[in-house]
Order: structure tokens, then C-alpha cells, then sequence
């Protein structure tokens, strides 16, 4: 099996496997979660060796935090983290701007969400 065959066979399981671990959360958070991880691959789909790396690794920490958040069966259930001040300063101002729009879709009321347009 060649190195291509073999990188593509692994983006896609992992791919597979968010969307599969989203089921856990709750319908907002999963619509929103589906929609940014499609989002992310898709626009990584021709990224740079280096940056296919880097992009491999976090996807694959965000599966392994949220599943340990999810198996932990909490009654008032906690799914994410903090990111620390490094990691901030290594994102670019596009994702600087992406997470901020994340923020904001994640904190509005619950009724505002569902009446805000979508662009």
C-alpha cells in the first residue's frame, strides 16, 4: 500500500471518527461541532506536509480530550478546554478571526442562535 493510500486511509478514520464521537453531544453542540470539523478538512484537504502534521495532531488530541470528556457520564457535562496563551500565539489571524466567530456562536442565548441568518 503506498505512503499517499496510507495517509488518506488515516485522515479519513479520524474524520469518520469525530463525526462518530459527535453523536455524543448534545444536537446544538453536534450541528455546530459536524460543521466546523467538515469545514476544517475540506480546507486542509491540499494543506503542506508540515502543516498536514500539525493538523493530524491536534485533530487527533481533540478526539482523545473529547472522548474522555464524553465517557465520563458527568450529570452538568464539561466538553472542551482552555486553549493556553502559546498555543494562541501560534494561530494565524484567520483562525484567530474563526475562533472568535466560534465563541460568539457558542455563547449567544439559545434563542438568538436559532433566529440569527445564516451566512
Amino acid at each position: 500500500m503506498s505512503t499517499r493510500t496510507s495517509h488518506l486511509m488515516r485522515v479519513r478514520a479520524l474524520y469518520k471518527a469525530i463525526l462518530k464521537l459527535h453523536r455524543g453531544l448534545p444536537l446544538q453542540m453536534k450541528a455546530l461541532g459536524d460543521q466546523y470539523v467538515k469545514e476544517e478538512f475540506r480546507a486542509h484537504k491540499n494543506a503542506e506536509p508540515p502543516e498536514v502534521t500539525v493538523f493530524m495532531q491536534e485533530w487527533t488530541k481533540y478526539y482523545v480530550t473529547l472522548a474522555q470528556q464524553l465517557s465520563q457520564r458527568k450529570r452538568e457535562q464539561i466538553v472542551g478546554e482552555n486553549l493556553s496563551p502559546e498555543m494562541l500565539d501560534n494561530f494565524r489571524e484567520e483562525q484567530l478571526g474563526q475562533l472568535h466567530e466560534l465563541f460568539k456562536e457558542t455563547t449567544q442565548p439559545k434563542d438568538t442562535a436559532e433566529e440569527t441568518p445564516k451566512s
